[in-house]
């Protein structure tokens, strides 16, 4: 019996982009555990053939971190041991390294583990893999599994993807609904709120149902962006239904799944709406590279890529205006939509776009 052990300790966009290569060590395994971080639980627990989640806080890996106590390390490392894991991969972004990782599996006695690591790893690592890391980390990933062993089964075209049962959800929404989805988890990603109440108000007046999403602490923020509907418009309703802090991850995942389309940045709920199918209009912004985290397989991303922002992974945006995407205006994202969802009597889209 083959246990594999799949590490991802990020948040939720970066286990859901590891989802096909969890599928392709779970088709060649007898049993696939994904430890994960509390972040990304959620994400976890819809992605297709993950047997069982576990979730521990690495302060190596989080952005928020604890301070790393050896009870916490030692209690991790028993706890794998009693699980009797055969192999371990361990999935990581190009800026981290997964040798404090590596070294808490060689304490649980994991016989074999693989990485992708820069850094010599000793014998930390059975596999050292070397990857390009303009690589989307779909594929980055994806590249890590193969070279554990892993392969993905003939019919798995090797997108993102959730658990079957997350479309059988009907939430109670009007047809041919846009998803506005606002938030961000931090700033630097942000399109401006008043443009988000703008495009609201673009959609509703001339007639397309809007649905705004966001989590609990983002309330106050959909409920402005909802604010910007025209309600009724030719004797047809019109209106925006707010769901900011009203859906789980599975919920929200229901939802983007049945919408016409999703406006989203760079944030988790764009990797859920890739992985449910939903076009999507991304508002990127460079702070990282579009070509690795841009939600995969998306047609529209929208934000300068060039910007002075380019590659700073900054949180806050360093540059006085946040030009990267506040020049990017409703209408831009209006005319992307159009081209989404097959208006092919509007222009194309303003806004610096990358296929």
């Amino acid at each position: 019996m083959t246990h594999t052990l799949a590490v991802r300790l990020d948040s939720l966009g970066d286990v859901l982009v590891t989802g096909p290569a969890l599928r392709a060590l779970a088709a060649t395994s007898e049993r696939l555990t994904l430890l994960c971080g509390p972040r990304g639980r959620p994400a976890a627990e819809l992605l297709p053939g993950v047997d069982e989640v576990l979730a521990w806080e690495a302060g190596w890996i989080d952005p928020e971190p604890q301070p790393v106590r050896a009870a916490d390390v030692l209690g991790l490392a028993a706890d794998l041991e009693r699980r009797r894991i055969d192999r371990a991969v361990v999935f990581t972004s190009f800026h981290q390294s997964p040798l404090p990782t590596a070294l808490v599996l060689r304490l649980a006695a994991v016989p074999w583990v693989g990485a992708i690591s820069e850094d010599y790893p000793g014998s930390l690592l059975d596999l050292r893999h070397r990857v390009d890391d303009d690589l989307p980390e779909p594929e980055r990933a994806l590249a890590l599994a193969r070279a554990a062993g892993g392969a993905l089964l003939p019919t798995d075209d090797g997108r993102l993807a959730v658990r079957p049962d997350v479309f059988a959800a009907e939430p109670p929404l009007r047809p041919g609904y846009v998803v506005l989805h606002p938030g961000t988890s931090v700033p630097a990603r942000a399109w401006p709120p008043e443009h988000f109440r703008d495009l609201c108000a673009a959609l509703t007046g001339r007639g397309t149902p809007v649905v705004v999403t966001g989590a609990p602490d983002e309330a106050a923020l959909t409920a402005y962006v909802a604010s910007g509907s025209v309600g009724v418009v030719d004797g047809a309703s019109a209106g925006v239904v707010d769901l900011g802090g009203a859906t789980d991850l599975a919920g929200l995942a229901a939802v983007l799944a049945r919408a016409a389309a999703v406006v989203v940045g760079n944030t988790g709920p764009a990797h859920v709406a890739a992985a449910v199918g939903a076009p999507v209009v991304s508002l990127f912004a460079p702070t990282v590279p579009a070509r690795r985290w841009a939600p995969y397989g998306v047609r529209r991303v929208l934000g300068d890529q060039r910007a002075p922002c380019r590659d700073t992974r900054a949180t806050r945006c360093p540059v006085p205006g946040h030009p990267c995407l506040s020049g990017v205006a409703p209408q831009d994202v209006l005319r992307a939509l159009d081209d989404l969802c097959g208006r092919s009597d509007r222009e194309p889209a303003a806004g610096r776009s990358i296929p």
